[in-house]
This record gives C-alpha cells, structure tokens and sequence, in this order.
C-alpha cells in the first residue's frame, strides 16, 4: 500500500510530470516515423488492390518516381489530394520491396526542380494568384518514361490506376499492334461545312481511342481492307455497317491465324442516325451492323431488326426539360454482368443505348460464355418503337420471362466461313483476274491452328463520348471522368487479350457504385401494376365501344345520331370507370413515390445517427463493464 502510495505521489510530481511528457513524445516521434493506414471503405479503396501488388512483383529492374508537387502555391483546395498522392506513392514504395525510389522535388521559379519538371513534361498551371501549381509524377526505368502532367483531383479513384499503368508501361516499353475497323469516325471526321470554307479540319478521335493509344499502338483498318496486317494483335471491328464480303473474309483468316477479336455490333446505332439525318439519300433510321457470314459459321444469330427493352435497367433521360423512362437505354447493374469472369468482375454499371442480343448454339468446338445478359423482364421491340418515349413502349409491353445475351465470348477452334475460299469482286474480276493470282499465292485457311478467342458485343453507341464519359477542364488541362464502366469494359477486353491483364483489377475499382437496387426493384413493380392498370382501362374502353356500335347498328339510319339509353348508361358507366381508374393509377403512383421517400429517409438517419449510436451504446456498455468490474474488486 505504501509503495503504491510512493507511486502515485511520484507521478504527479514534477519529474514524473516531465517523464511522462517525455514517454508521449517519444511514442508520437515514433508513431510518426512508422506509418500504418487503416482502410475501412467497403472496396478498400484506400489499399492497394492486387492487380498492382502483381505489377510490383514483376519488377526486376529498379523504377524511378519523380513527384513533383509546390508546397507554397498549392492552393488549399487541393492540398488534401496531394496528401494523398504522397501517401499513396509511399504505399507502392513499400509493396515494392525496394524496386521503387521515390523522389520529391517542389518547382520553385527558375530553379532546378523546376528544370527538371519541364525536362518531364510536367508544365505548371496557373491559378488565380499569377503563380505555377506543379502537381504530376513522372516515372522511369532504363531508357523508357512515361508521364502524368497533372494529378485531377477528379480522377481520384483513378489515381492508382494512372500510377500503376505508368509503371507497366515503362517496364514494358514496346507497344502491342491494335486494329480499329469502324464505319463510324472513331478516328474523327472532317465537318462537310468547314471543308466547304476551306478549312479541312478533322474533329478529335473518340476518347476510347485515346485512352488505348496510351497503352498500344493503335492502327485505323479500312472498311474495304482484304487483309489484316500481320503486325496486329488484337481487332476492334465496331459498326461494320455494310461490311463487305471480302472485308469479311479478311477477319476470318484473322481469327483463325490466332488474331483475337472484339467486334461491337448494333441493331441500331443512334451515333450513325444523326450522321444519316443530314443525308436525305441515307435516311435518318440506321440499318444496323452485323458480321452475318461470321456469325453463321460461328452458329451465333444476331437480331438488327428488333432492341432489347428491359424494365430492370430502364434509363431515365431529359427529354425536353423533363425526365422521362427510357427502356431500350438500358443502365446495366452488377446484377446483368458475369461477376465470374475477370472482364466483367468488378464492373457494376453500364450503360447501352438500343442494343441488340445474341442466340443460337455454337459450332462445334466453340465455347460459349455469356459476358452480358438481360433480366427476365424484358423483350424484343421494334426499333422505330424503341426511339419513342418510355411510356408508349410500356404501354403494351410484355416480358419474355427470359434473360438474353448483349455481349458473349467464343473460345475453342473456329471454322472458315468461307470454304471455297476469298470471295470474287465483280470489280477486280474486270481487272484480268487479279484476285485469282492473290489467292493462288496465299492460300486460305481452313481452320485455326490453335485455340481461338472472339468476343461479340450487341452495342456499338456505348462507346461513343457522351455515353461514356465526360470531358472537364482543369487549370487548361482536358480531364477524362468516365461515367461508368463503358471505358474499363473495352480497356479491361483488350488488355485481357493484349497488353497486362492485371490492370484490370486495377481499373475498375474506380467506377463502382452502389446503385439503389431496392428502389429500381420498387419502380419496376410499380410500372408492372401501372401497366395492368391501363390495360384494364383500355379494354374497358374497347368494351364499351364494341356495345356502343353493336347498339347503334341495331339503329333506323335517322336514328343512328340519336343516343339511346342504353348507350348513354354504357357512357356514363364507363366514365365513372376511367374516374375509378385514375384514382387507382395516382394512388399507385403516390404509394410508389411514398415507399421510396420512405426508403431514402430511413437510409439517410442510418447513414446520419447510425454510426453515433453504435459508438454510444458502445461507450455505456464499456462502462457499465467496467464499473461492474470495480465493484466486484
């Protein structure tokens, strides 16, 4: 008792006051020094993923970061984001074992980090105050470089992608060869109105194709080409409208030489209807794009003339100042993906304007799996149907009970679809028989050597910009934010097929969400109720008629404008009824709106008062056990 006593007096002394001070300090300086992070976000966003852990491990030649980054113009905005591009930096420091050196330097004017930040190609942006904010990385291994010049803030959940793609890039400097077939301006175009005032030039390519020709060497194939370049590795093929045979031809031989294939095929593309529109000679509905001799031999059938609509992924657009439903633009979820496959895994939200679906059995030894698929509450519509307002569609719409293929994979050895061998042009049959010479030099294949790989998508709009993503300028730099998964989609197949597949778990992590998939359920049940609703009252209404004409034809002919009581009950009848009907179609619509509110306001004191609870209730039991604990001491 006396010794404690000693204790206790020692340490409320003033040594004992200086002795602790110096105990906390030293804890502090060495919690400082050893720096663990704790991640608590449900996708570990905050933890390097495995993708980039398996990057790192391949690294044999050490990997050199420059982060350059100004500590005194740094507006107060974005000094949180650099905090965290620094510790992210220090987290693949870490994961690399030594095979990766970081390196600070904060570009002052006219000093040597600023040299150095220019020799990069990292350029300063300049803000408000006059002054140059630096805030990029720049990395090297040997004689290869890659750069990001600036570090957006907006692509945050892009930032370990970016820096890991870097890293892959230098320890991989040859670029694979990539084809891109397209019967839409993919590469850009030239405006018809600028060329007629002399000023030819080509609008930007699509993001998409920037995007890969940071990673690969990109190659435009023409539409009317009779042969693949042997220097390609992997072929785009995206709306092949009015593909020719030979063209055809040109991918079968390809695929079987062991090329591998994405081809985005469309029912109807809207991006080629408003080219059209301007076209009187072309007409404003687009006729869809297949590859119909492929497919064949393939055993697969695409459906142009008819759009997968689908009440469980109904898009919701402006049309006109007002939102309106969309079903044949289908906002695809995790649920319509295959969570199986590594393409597709961690790919929660896609979105697919008018797309078409694959059937058939494939040929034999060809595999298939279903990479993208419908909910059983959808169907196939006319497509001049499919453009109209989402109300029209659903009037009369009934689910096929059915889940149809957007996008598949075919894998196993594929068979020519053109076994007498390359199709005859008219055209060159004129020119003394140039395509009999060709085809005696090289002879066609008849089937792959080895295991093939296709990928058939029914979608070729989802690529275009103003789907995919969205374009912001930051300090006079153009930033891509996509949207959804469109981008990762493409990016995820070729690097699957071409370039490092671990860049997949990399990428898309950046876009999930967490869509209200409770509430798209609620709104879809709603509609079905609402669309029984209005079919009741309809057939009410064409009951109603069909008596009134049968009374009427019962008629003299100078009666026939004379309303006869029975007729006028039948109208007063069913007037009454549309009354009940839209008394009933309102309250299903404000009971639908009522559980919705009633959802987001539970999930919102969750989310606000939840996490306090919890850690009061947490705090009062704690300290009732405690207090227990004493008292029984």
């Amino acid at each position: 008792m006396i010794k404690k006593k000693q204790i206790t007096e020692f340490m409320f002394s003033t040594v004992g006051l200086a002795a602790m001070f110096l105990i906390l300090v030293a804890v502090y300086l060495i919690a400082g020094a050893v720096k663990t992070r704790v991640d608590l976000t449900q996708e570990k966003l905050y933890t390097l993923s495995d993708g980039t852990k398996a990057i790192l491990q391949k690294l044999d030649t050490p990997v050199e970061i420059r982060f350059y980054c100004s500590q005194s113009t740094m507006p107060v905005e974005l000094k949180p984001h650099a905090q965290w591009v620094e510790d992210l930096l220090n987290e693949y420091r870490k994961a690399a074992k030594g095979k990766i050196e970081i390196r600070k330097f904060d570009p002052q004017p006219d000093s040597d980090a600023e040299d150095s930040a220019n020799l990069d190609g990292i350029d300063g942006q300049m803000i408000n105050t006059g002054d140059k904010v630096y805030l990029g990385i720049a990395v090297s291994c040997a004689d290869a470089k890659a750069t990001i010049p600036f570090l957006s803030p907006s692509r945050e959940r892009l930032l370990e992608y970016d820096i890991s793609r870097a890293i892959s890039r230098v320890i991989t400097p040859e670029k694979p060869v990539i084809g891109v077939m397209s019967a839409l301006p993919v590469f850009g175009d030239f405006n018809p109105a600028m060329m007629q005032m002399g000023r030819a030039q080509r609008s930007n390519p699509w993001i998409f194709i920037n995007e890969l020709k940071r990673d690969y060497t990109v190659k435009e194939v023409e539409m009317t080409t009779d042969k693949i370049d042997d220097d390609i590795k992997v072929l785009l093929v995206v709306y092949p409208r009015d593909i020719s045979d030979k063209a055809q031809f040109a991918i079968d031989q390809f695929v079987l030489r062991g090329g591998k294939l994405i081809a985005f095929l469309d029912p109807l593309s809207f991006v080629d209807s408003q080219r059209n529109a301007s076209n009187p000679m072309q007409g404003a509905m687009s006729s869809g794009a297949s590859l119909d001799k492929l497919l064949k031999a393939w055993g697969i059938t695409f459906n142009q003339e008819k759009v997968l609509a689908d009440m469980n992924y109904v898009s919701r657009l402006n049309r006109g100042g007002r939102a309106e439903e969309a079903p044949a633009v289908l906002s695809l979820t995790q649920d319509a993906v295959n969570t199986n496959d590594v393409v597709t895994s961690q790919i929660d939200s896609l979105l697919l304007p008018f797309a078409g679906v694959f059937s058939g059995t494939p040929a034999d030894g060809l595999t298939e799996t279903v990479l993208l698929k419908s909910s059983t509450d959808s169907e196939l519509v006319e497509k001049i149907l499919a453009q109209f307002s989402g109300e029209s569609l659903a009037k009369d719409f009934t689910p096929s009970g059915k889940e149809q293929a957007i996008a598949i994979r075919l894998t196993g050895k594929f068979k020519t679809a053109f076994p007498d061998g390359k199709p005859k042009d008219t055209a060159d049959n004129k020119d003394k028989g140039t395509d009999t010479k060709e085809a005696a030099s090289e002879p066609a294949l008849k089937v792959s050597a080895g295991s093939g790989v296709v990928v058939l998508m029914g979608d070729s709009d989802f690529l275009f910009d103003q789907v995919c993503a969205q374009v912001q300028n930051f300090f006079g730099q153009q930033i891509v934010i996509p949207q959804n998964g469109n981008l990762n989609l493409v990016e995820n197949l070729v690097d699957q097929m071409a370039g490092d597949s671990n860049l997949i778990a990399v990428r898309s992590r950046a876009t999930m969400n967490r869509p209200f998939t409770v509430v798209k359920k609620m709104q879809a049940q709603a509609e079905e109720r609402y669309r029984t609703t209005i079919k009741d009252l309809e057939k009410r209404l064409s009951d109603t008629q069909q008596k009134m004409n049968e009374l009427q034809s019962q008629k003299e002919g100078n009666q026939r404008f004379i309303l006869s009581p029975e007729q006028q009950d039948a109208i007063k009848r069913f007037r009454q009824d549309e009354v009940n009907v839209n008394k009933e179609l309102k309250e299903v619509r404000k009971k639908l709106r009522r559980d919705i509110d009633s959802l987001e306001t539970r999930l919102e004191w969750i989310n606000i008062a939840g996490m306090p609870f919890l850690v009061t209730i947490s705090g009062v039991v704690l300290a009732l056990f405690k207090r227990k604990r004493t008292a029984a001491k």
